[in-house]
This record gives structure tokens, C-alpha cells and sequence, in this order.
């Protein structure tokens, strides 16, 4: 007997790739470097337009320069050293087919050989040992050393330029906005209303945020216990700098009863 009923629609076998969404999730997986500068773009022309001419707008610009940067500089210290590798090779070559002949060619003496003669023959030998081994390993980790050194560099540049942006908010005090009153004849001027003020601390601290960022680019790049602990610092110095930032924009924000929109 023939049924009327639609024949049921087959399974599909077909099993989804994993590789789109895997391609998908991998950008998520490390620190971009082009959003970083893409950001700091941004929040340059912000600053500008805000505050056209300013130097605060000047270090941003200077952040973004470095950030443009950052991305060649760490992949060009995370690249193999071709060179230095094979002259480290044929030198260490050089040093085992030295020792290998010096001790084939090494006579007996005549005489009957003591324990005297033994352990002078062991310290001398141990002695050859620590100096090769020292000489071995200083030359296996001379590339390392060598990339360490130039993002350290780079991380350096980055450090001071924290501290420079912490020296534009150092005089900027919510509190000579509240009580105009207070101010001496030595306190600084402050030429910006409210407002003002929570944008240009808003600033400070958006920039300091992706100071660390930038500095994270080299230990993305480049796997090194030294140059992770230097940007962990920088990561944290411009964390506990945006956090005095945010206390006196809470100080701001509660005294004026003013919502600083970004």
C-alpha cells in the first residue's frame, strides 16, 4: 500500500569545519596590534578636537607614533638570528674538534703513572669543563640576550612616556573647580570649566590604558621571562596611575552632579 506522506528528509552528514570558527575566535586569542594604533588614532583626533593644540595632545600623538611601530618592532625582534646562530655553531664546532684533538694527542708519560698524576689530570679536566660550559651557554643564550635588550629598549620609551602623561593630570585638581576660593597665589591656573576637566582626565587615562597595551605587543611576540616581568611593571604603574586619575573624577562627578559623557 502506497503512503501519501512526504518522505522524511535524509540526515545530513555533513559536519561543520571548525576551521571558520576557529579563524573566527583566533584574532580574539592575541593582542592586535592594528586596533591598539587604530584606537590611539581615535583618541588622538579626539584630544585635538577637544583641545586643539594642547600638549597633551602632542603625547598622544607621540603614543600613536610609537604604536605604528610596535608591531614591525616586535616581530623583527622575535625573528630568528640566522646569522649569529651559524657563526655560534661553527664556533662551539670549532671548540669540540679543538678539545677532541688536544686530547687524542695527549701523551703518556714514561714514568709510572700515580694518583698524583690522576688528580691533577681530573682537576685540570674539570677545570676545562666549566670554562666550556660557561662559554657554551653564554653563546646559546646570546640571541636572546640580544632580543631582550632592544624590547627592553622599546619598553623603556614606553615607561617614560606614563610617567609624562601622569605630569599633564599631576596639577589638574577637581577640587580648585568645587572651591575657587581656596586657590593661592602660587596655585597653578585652571583654565577649564567642569566639564573640561573630566574629558581631559578621561584622556589621561585612556591613554595610559593603551600605553600598557602597546607595551604588551612585545610580550606577545616575543616569549621571554625578562621582557614579560617589564611590561607586567609598565601594566601595572599605568594602572595605579589611572586609578588616582578615577578618584578625582569621582571627586568631580560627585561634587558637580555633572555625567561626563565620552
Amino acid at each position: 500500500m502506497s503512503s501519501d506522506l512526504p518522505a522524511a528528509p535524509e540526515a545530513s552528514t555533513k559536519i561543520p569545519s571548525s576551521r571558520s570558527s576557529n579563524s573566527a575566535t583566533s584574532r580574539f586569542r592575541a593582542l592586535d596590534a592594528e586596533e591598539v594604533e587604530s584606537t590611539l588614532q581615535g583618541l588622538s583626533k579626539r584630544i585635538e578636537e577637544r583641545f586643539p593644540h594642547s600638549s597633551l595632545a602632542g603625547v598622544c600623538n607621540e603614543v600613536h607614533e610609537i604604536a605604528q611601530h610596535s608591531k614591525e618592532k616586535a616581530q623583527s625582534i622575535s625573528q630568528p638570528l640566522y646569522g649569529l646562530r651559524c657563526a655560534v655553531a661553527a664556533f662551539l664546532l670549532c671548540l669540540i674538534l679543538g678539545a677532541a684533538y688536544t686530547s687524542f694527542s695527549l701523551k703518556m708519560p714514561d714514568r709510572e703513572f700515580g694518583i698524583t698524576d690522576l688528580v691533577q689530570l681530573l682537576d685540570s679536566a674539570l677545570n676545562d669543563i666549566v670554562i666550556i660550559a660557561a662559554a657554551t651557554f653564554s653563546l646559546l643564550t646570546l640571541e636572546t640576550r640580544i632580543k631582550r635588550k632592544r624590547a627592553l629598549r622599546a619598553l623603556h620609551d614606553l615607561r617614560s612616556l606614563a610617567h609624562i602623561i601622569d605630569m599633564h593630570q599631576l596639577t589638574k585638581d577637581p577640587n580648585r573647580i568645587v572651591n575657587p576660593t581656596c586657590r593661592t597665589e602660587s596655585s597653578p591656573d585652571e583654565p577649564l570649566n567642569a566639564f573640561e576637566l573630566g574629558r581631559y582626565l578621561n584622556y589621561c587615562s585612556e591613554m595610559l590604558a593603551l600605553t600598557g597595551k602597546v607595551a604588551a605587543i612585545y610580550a606577545t611576540s616575543f616569549y621571554d621571562e625578562v621582557v614579560i616581568s617589564a611590561v607586567n611593571d609598565i601594566e601595572t604603574l599605568t594602572s595605579d596611575l589611572s586609578r588616582k586619575i578615577w578618584q578625582k573624577l569621582m571627586i568631580l562627578q560627585s561634587a558637580t552632579h555633572d555625567v561626563i559623557v565620552a
